[in-house]
């Protein structure tokens, strides 16, 4: 079991819906520039090891574990960690400002610290039902994070959300987005007690 459990493709998108989040809406959010994207593809279809260039090996093991937890591989489709969603947060924090690199570097500290005080253990190392544990204790005011930690867990799951709705496996086995697709002729609105679209004017 997962922090989310065994959630459905149905359930992924209405939480997209919720956040007003669709494929096009995702180019919005701040993201990595072309060059990280393109290696980041790279890493991504090959499966290759992490070559990284922010995050140490224990943060790139928390982070992987935290976006595993937040996006699970399910029936539908392969989670965070075969998007390698970790990879993508090590891209862009190589990239971002040293304020927000020193907030992900003391959020992974105090995760790892809350961590080992309650089960002594790494969170990379939590069983399945403690990582859910300590997830739902952490999202319980993620509307309005009252504490630091709170902050850095709603920060990880925005940018894991974000990192994974940008890859090939969250746009085109999740979403099964397929790109622009030719019709041979302009189906039309559907109208209403016969009368026109109110939208197009087409009549029935």
């Amino acid at each position: 079991m997962s922090f989310r459990g065994r959630e459905s493709n149905v359930t992924r998108r209405a939480a997209l819906k919720s956040l007003g989040v669709g494929v096009s809406g995702l180019a919005l959010w701040p993201y990595v520039s072309d060059e990280a994207a393109q290696a980041c593809a790279l890493i991504q279809k090959s499966q290759a090891p992490p070559k990284l260039v922010f995050l140490t090996a224990a943060q790139y093991g928390e982070v992987d574990a935290l976006a595993e937890a937040i996006i699970p591989a399910d029936d539908h489709s392969p989670g965070a960690r075969a998007a390698r969603v970790a990879d993508y947060i090590d891209l862009l924090l190589d990239e971002s400002d040293e304020e927000t690199q020193t907030s992900w570097t003391s959020g992974l500290a105090e995760l790892d610290r809350v961590s080992r005080e309650r089960y002594q253990a790494s969170f990379a190392k939590l069983s399945a039902s403690q990582t859910t544990e300590l997830l739902t204790a952490l999202s319980k005011n993620e509307r309005d994070p009252q504490t630091p930690l709170e902050t850095f867990f709603k920060t990880t799951k925005d940018a894991a959300i974000r990192g994974y709705y940008t890859s090939e496996i969250g746009i085109h086995k999740e979403l099964e987005y397929k790109g622009n697709q030719y019709l041979p002729e302009f189906v039309g609105c559907k109208t209403v007690d016969g009368e026109p679209c109110p939208h197009c004017g087409q009549k029935p």
